[in-house]
């Protein structure tokens, strides 16, 4: 049986900068990967500074978190792209928040993610559509 290895591209621009939204759907198709559910790509820079897009996913345990997280690290970290920062680790493992710059990934429990309810949050923003 022949397996095929998983991997993910993202684009420049000009100036050698990934492109926020190439970014943002890399991830989502990491995310799709390995079975995350709910997926959402939301485009909120017209509403926040502090980034151009969300990536929203929610996975089946708190181990599956953290599997999705180490997932989005490990693809990226191969075409050389490191989060600025990740935060939950060490806790429960039931959100974890991965800061790209331009995108922030939020990995949740299914409880968590109802409960902080960010899709209602962010409602009013473009939701980017990810082909396969």
């Amino acid at each position: 049986m022949e397996t095929t290895q998983f991997s993910v591209t993202v684009e420049k621009d000009e100036q050698g900068f990934e492109n926020s939204l190439s970014l943002a759907k890399a991830i989502y198709k990491v995310l799709d990967h390995k079975n995350g559910e709910d997926l959402a790509v939301m485009r909120v820079g017209d509403k926040i500074d502090l980034t151009d897009y969300f990536v929203l996913c929610t996975a089946q345990s708190n181990t599956h978190v953290k599997a999705l997280t180490d997932e989005v690290e490990y693809q990226l970290e191969k075409i050389e792209i490191k989060a600025d920062r990740v935060e939950g680790r060490g806790s429960d493992n039931s959100w974890m928040v991965m800061d790209y710059g331009r995108v922030i990934v939020h990995i949740f429990s299914r409880e968590m993610r109802e409960f902080y309810n960010l899709d209602k949050l962010y409602s009013d923003t473009e939701q980017i559509k990810v082909e396969d």
